[in-house]
């Protein structure tokens, strides 16, 4: 059953559309009565951090600044987005700007969903970038930008200064001087033994899911490994491979020490029970941990496990679907958005990175000396997107699926060959989704 409400802001059209809402619902919202002047935007909505209520005040200031070329915001509910925006491509009734979940852009463009933002953005906007939004929105066949995003993630680890120093563990002070796996590892013993109930929460309660392949998979490629090999793109060898066995091998035995926070343990561990001293998560956790921390609350970098520091990146973004027939005000429209005053406004709500230098430069917890400076540093120095494949869809579920299966006792190199085959039958399937077959 479709449930749809509807509230008037100003000139903004927000309709909120029920999970339930299948393939005819969205040709209606795509072929209601909207006149020619007016741009059909879509973005995931039903968050609590009130990023939706944002975005929709950005489009009513573009209306009242724009009354010949107006915006329609239709916000979806998350859970269902994808499969939504899939639906509506197949159909032929996509808006005329709309957001997705970073890593699933390839697939689109693959499926000759969205353009290239090449002429059709503002280029003092794109060089303004932070270098991880570029990285991210780049399509490796050819080359050209086709997603930007009003901000970016990264990860970190949390932790009690206190109990660190009462544990006798060394303190990190950048990328540059980050725990190796070694010193990692005997910092979660010493806690152990100095009876922190938990040393390490690795935020096993989101679940199953995305979270496993975005917070997990930086380990991994700390290693050496990755989700899949990006010349030639197969899992064989690269998610399956030496350093992936190495990487999901360590992560059991931590969690086989009696180091990590169980998922049944909820999400306060680190925060709220304080049963844990270090926690590996992203800066959504800052205001909770600040809260319940104050000055006791520190941020270190993501450790160097193997040969190098790799952090996680990329969020929702932008993009400009090639069938629009209003193309050019879309960018001009995503321009707008790209601000450094809607980017802090809504980095400012959701707790982001802005996604833009002066926006980062300006922003007074991501600026240099902020409290989250480290997240822009290691955005611009160590971050690795996640692939850029029509095949991510597949490839993040066979991962998540390896993991949970290692967490919970399996093998890890049987773990991660049934995920590499999951992978490359899809690919094998798909006739190696060509161009990328022949990289």
């Amino acid at each position: 059953m479709t449930t749809m409400s509807y509230a008037n802001i100003s000139r903004t059209v927000v309709r909120t559309v029920g999970r339930g809402a299948l393939l005819a619902g969205l040709l209606a919202l795509s072929l209601g009565s909207v006149s020619a002047a007016t741009l059909k935007v879509w973005h995931h909505g039903g968050r609590g951090d009130g990023e939706s209520a944002n975005v929709a005040a950005q489009i009513e200031a573009w209306n009242k600044a724009n009354p010949d070329m107006t915006a329609e915001l239709v916000q979806l509910p998350e859970g269902a987005y994808a499969e939504q925006v899939q639906a509506a491509a197949l159909a032929g009734s996509l808006p005329d700007l709309l957001d997705f979940d970073g890593p699933n852009y390839a697939n689109y463009v693959w499926s000759g969903f969205l353009a290239p933002l090449d002429g059709l953005v503002d280029p003092a906007v794109v060089a303004n970038l932070l270098p991880s939004i570029v990285s991210q929105g780049t399509y490796a066949p050819d080359g050209k930008l086709y997603a930007i995003g009003q901000f970016d993630s990264g990860l970190g680890l949390w932790a009690s200064k206190a109990l660190l120093e009462k544990a006798g563990v060394r303190i990190p002070t950048g990328v540059e001087d980050a725990w190796t796996l070694a010193e990692f590892e005997d910092a979660l013993a010493k806690l152990k033994a100095a009876g922190v109930e938990y040393p390490l929460d690795l935020k096993l309660n989101y679940g199953k899911g995305e979270w496993y392949t975005y917070g997990f998979s930086p380990i991994v490629q700390s290693f050496g490994g990755d989700l899949i090999g990006r010349t030639p793109w197969k899992a064989e060898g690269a998610m399956n491979g030496e350093a992936a066995v190495k990487a999901l091998t360590a992560m059991q035995g931590w969690v086989k020490n009696g180091w990590v926070v169980p998922a049944s343990a909820g999400d306060d561990a680190f925060y709220g029970k304080k049963t844990a001293a270090i926690s590996l998560v992203g800066h959504w956790q800052y205001g909770a941990h600040k809260a319940a921390l104050g000055d006791d609350l520190l941020l270190l970098p993501m450790p160097k496990f193997g040969d190098k520091v790799v952090t996680g990146q990329g969020s929702w973004a932008w993009g400009i679907p090639a069938a629009g027939t209003n193309q050019e005000a879309a960018g001009k429209l995503l321009a707008f958005l790209m601000s450094d005053e809607n980017i802090l406004s809504i980095t400012n709500q959701n707790g982001a990175v802005p996604g833009t230098k002066s926006a980062a430069a300006a922003s007074e917890l991501f600026k240099e000396g902020g409290a989250l400076s480290l997240y822009v540093t290691q955005l611009d120095t160590v971050a690795m997107p996640r692939p850029a494949h029509p095949g991510y869809p597949v490839i993040t579920a066979a991962f998540a699926q390896a993991v949970d299966d290692v967490i919970n006792g399996a093998d890890p190199k049987a773990a991660l060959d049934a995920a590499a085959a999951t992978v490359d039958e899809d690919i094998a399937a798909n006739d190696g989704y060509p161009p990328f077959a022949a990289n």
